[in-house]
């Protein structure tokens, strides 16, 4: 059935960030970004001398749903974002800061395919309304001047990238940026007056995307090109050559209970990260060519010890 159009009057109640309620990663609370994957990593975030302000993906796509945005009194909606993304995305970057990870009414994924454009836009300015509100209350109340990584994944690296061009770019607060993180949307490449793209594994004050794709595929109806920044994870450069899986440290299942090291390669390609299939316990399955889904699993540790690398070269 078709859903109605957006409308104000129909919206969810905003979120209140003094309620720790809507946020669903934050050092004061105990959360799914303080897990790690196996004895081998530990959670350094009673340590950490920076911040890392994480804004997860679209998890709102139940077909029979019809308001635009999500509610967030929406217990099962909550509890499916605590065990996807920040299970599996937010604690890749608890050996690097204290992760913050507000709730937020995200648009409804049909908010990226429906005809109804007027209504997707509508929705998609709300949900970058709570962040940025999100942003802001962080910025005054928890931050207290430490530098900062801000990552995100597809719904919400779009609007991490709005978050830098409106309050970074350019700007003094971009003198505490660490590194951007915004994966599994398409970035410009020169999107941004002064914030360029990471060309090395231990620059700073930059931005890394990428979108995973099967080694081959080529989608319809993306951006594609050199005008879209992909940041090869293996090494943390914008180079086309290819990257072996030998040097990928360790890919994240479902189970989150260990890591898989050396089962995915990497290759930058026309305005995508291009992956071979990779082989793990019942990898006969996966069987898509979109791995959109595994944008941060494919690539977990490598991004854990980058985000800790950068840390570590930002403050010399």
């Amino acid at each position: 059935m078709k859903p109605p159009a957006f409308s104000p009057t129909t919206v969810p109640p905003p979120p209140d960030y003094a309620d720790m309620r809507y946020w669903a990663a934050h050092p004061d609370k105990k959360d799914n970004a303080d897990r790690v994957p196996g004895s081998g990593f530990e959670d350094l975030q009673a340590v950490a001398v920076l911040d890392v302000f994480f804004l997860h993906p679209t998890i709102y796509w139940d077909k029979s749903a019809k308001p635009w945005n999500a509610n967030l009194h929406d217990t099962k909606l909550n509890d499916h974002v605590d065990g996807s993304t920040i299970l599996h995305q937010a604690s890749a970057f608890n050996g690097a800061g204290r992760v913050y990870a507000p709730r937020y009414r995200q648009a409804h994924l049909r908010s990226f395919f429906n005809p109804d454009t007027t209504s997707a836009s509508q929705a998609l300015e709300m949900a970058y309304l709570d962040l940025k509100n999100a942003f802001e209350y962080y910025l005054a109340h928890f931050n207290e001047g430490r530098p900062v990584i801000l990552a995100g994944h597809s719904q919400g690296s779009r609007h991490g990238y709005r978050l830098l061009r409106e309050l970074f770019d350019d700007k003094p607060l971009q003198n505490k940026l660490v590194a951007a993180y915004l994966i599994g949307w398409p970035v410009p490449t020169n999107g941004l007056k002064t914030i360029p793209p990471c060309e090395m594994p231990d620059q700073t004050g930059c931005i890394c995307s990428w979108r995973s794709y099967r080694h081959g595929h080529m989608p319809h109806q993306v951006p594609l090109g050199d005008s879209i920044l992909v940041t090869n994870p293996l090494t943390w450069t914008t180079d086309p050559a290819p990257a072996s899986k030998a040097l990928n440290e360790g890919t994240t299942l479902k189970q989150f209970d260990r890591v898989f090291p050396q089962i995915a390669d990497a290759q930058v390609h026309n305005g995508l990260l291009w992956v071979r299939k990779p082989k793990f316990p019942g990898s006969i399955f996966f069987t898509r060519k979109n791995y959109h889904i595994a944008d941060y699993n494919l690539f977990y540790v490598n991004i854990r010890k980058n985000a800790m690398r950068r840390v570590g070269a930002f403050w010399k």
